[in-house]
C-alpha cells in the first residue's frame, strides 16, 4: 500500500527555517525563480488544486511531500496570497529578474540624452507600480489615488536626480556618468515606497505576539518595516548597476565594441542579469519576513495597552512586506 503524507504540514509558511538568513535565502531563490514565469496555465491550474484538496485535508493520490511543497511554491508564484487571483506575469516575483535586467541594462546603457534618461526612468517607474499593485497587500490595499501619487512622484524624482546628476558629471569621467541611473533608482525607492505604504504610516499595521495572536496596529512599526524594504531594494540594484559599470567602461576601450558598438546593450543587460539573478533572493532574505521589535519602541498607547491585556509580552512581530 502506497504511503500517503501527513496533514500537519504546514504549507501557509516557507519549507526552511526564517530565522536564519541561509532559511530565507532559500525560499526566496524559490519564490524568485524566473524559470516559473514559462509555466503553462494547466500547470498552474493543477498546482492550485493540489494546494486547496490538500489546504481542506484532501491529499491526491501518490503526492510526496516534495511534489507537495513543488506544488505551493508554483502556486505563490502565480496567485495572490489574500485573494487568490492570478497575477498579473510582469508583477510576479519571478518576473522580478528578467524584467529588471532589461530595464536596468537599458537604462544604463541610454543614459546620455535627456529623451532617453526620461523615456527609461518612466518604463523603470510604471513596472515598479505594476509590481507594487499586483503585490498588494488585502489588509491594508492600494488605492488607485496612492498608487498614482507614488508612480508620478517616484518618476518624477527619478527623472530630476538622473537630468540633475547627468547636467553635474558632463564634466567630469565618464565612469563617474554610468552612475548616475543606480542614484535616480535609489532615489526613487526612498521616494515611492513609503507614499505606496502611507496608509500604513499613518494607521499602522498588524503587530502580533509571538504565536500571532494580534495586539494592535503600530505606526512605528511600519517605519521599521519600510525602511527594512527601502535598504533591501537599493541594495538589490546596487550589484547590478555598481559591478557593470566597471566592465563595460573596460570593453569600450577594446576594438571588439568600436566595431560592433550595438553590442553593448546586450552585454549590459546580460551583466545585470547574472548579478540579479543572485542580488534578488539575497537581498529579499536580509531582514526577516516576519520582523519583530521591543515593546518599547511601540507608540505610548499601544504599550499601555499591551501592559493590561500582554503581560509578560517583550517583542512585538509583523510582516514587513517586500
Amino acid at each position: 500500500m502506497a504511503m500517503t503524507i501527513p496533514l500537519n504540514i504546514n504549507i501557509k509558511e516557507p519549507r526552511w527555517d526564517q530565522s536564519t538568513f541561509v532559511g530565507r535565502a532559500k525560499h526566496f531563490f524559490t519564490v524568485t525563480d524566473p524559470r516559473n514565469i514559462l509555466l503553462p496555465n494547466e500547470q498552474l491550474e493543477h498546482a492550485r488544486q493540489i494546494v486547496h484538496n490538500y489546504r481542506q485535508g484532501v491529499v491526491d493520490p501518490g503526492l510526496t511531500e516534495d511534489e507537495l511543497w513543488r506544488a505551493k511554491y508554483v502556486y505563490d508564484s502565480a496567485f495572490h496570497p489574500d485573494t487568490g487571483e492570478k497575477m498579473i506575469l510582469i508583477g510576479r516575483m519571478s518576473a522580478q529578474v528578467p524584467m529588471n535586467m532589461t530595464i536596468t541594462g537599458c537604462m544604463m546603457t541610454f543614459y546620455r540624452t535627456t529623451p532617453a534618461v526620461v523615456f527609461w526612468q518612466w518604463i523603470n517607474q510604471s513596472f515598479n507600480a505594476i509590481v507594487n499593485y499586483t503585490n498588494r497587500s488585502g489588509d491594508a490595499p492600494i488605492t488607485i489615488s496612492q498608487l498614482g501619487t507614488a508612480y508620478v512622484s517616484a518618476t518624477t524624482g527619478a527623472v530630476a536626480t538622473a537630468l540633475g546628476l547627468n547636467a553635474l558629471t558632463k564634466h567630469v569621467s565618464p565612469l563617474i556618468g554610468r552612475f548616475v541611473p543606480f542614484v535616480a533608482v535609489a532615489a526613487a525607492n526612498c521616494i515611492n515606497i513609503p507614499l505606496m505604504r502611507q496608509r500604513e504610516l499613518k494607521y499602522g499595521i498588524p503587530v502580533t505576539d509571538e504565536n500571532g495572536n494580534r495586539l494592535g496596529e503600530s505606526a512605528s512599526a511600519a517605519r521599521q518595516a519600510i525602511a527594512q524594504v527601502v535598504i533591501s531594494r537599493i541594495l538589490m540594484a546596487a550589484p547590478g548597476m555598481a559591478i557593470p559599470p566597471f566592465i563595460m567602461n573596460t570593453l569600450e576601450k577594446k576594438a571588439f565594441l568600436k566595431r560592433f558598438p550595438w553590442m553593448s546593450a546586450p552585454i549590459q543587460v546580460g551583466l545585470v542579469g547574472f548579478c540579479l539573478v543572485f542580488a534578488t533572493p539575497l537581498c529579499c532574505a536580509l531582514f526577516p519576513q516576519k520582523s519583530s521589535m521591543s515593546v518599547t519602541r511601540l507608540e505610548p498607547e499601544l504599550q499601555a495597552k499591551l501592559r493590561e491585556t500582554s503581560l509578560g509580552c517583550e517583542r512585538v512581530y509583523f510582516n514587513k512586506g517586500l
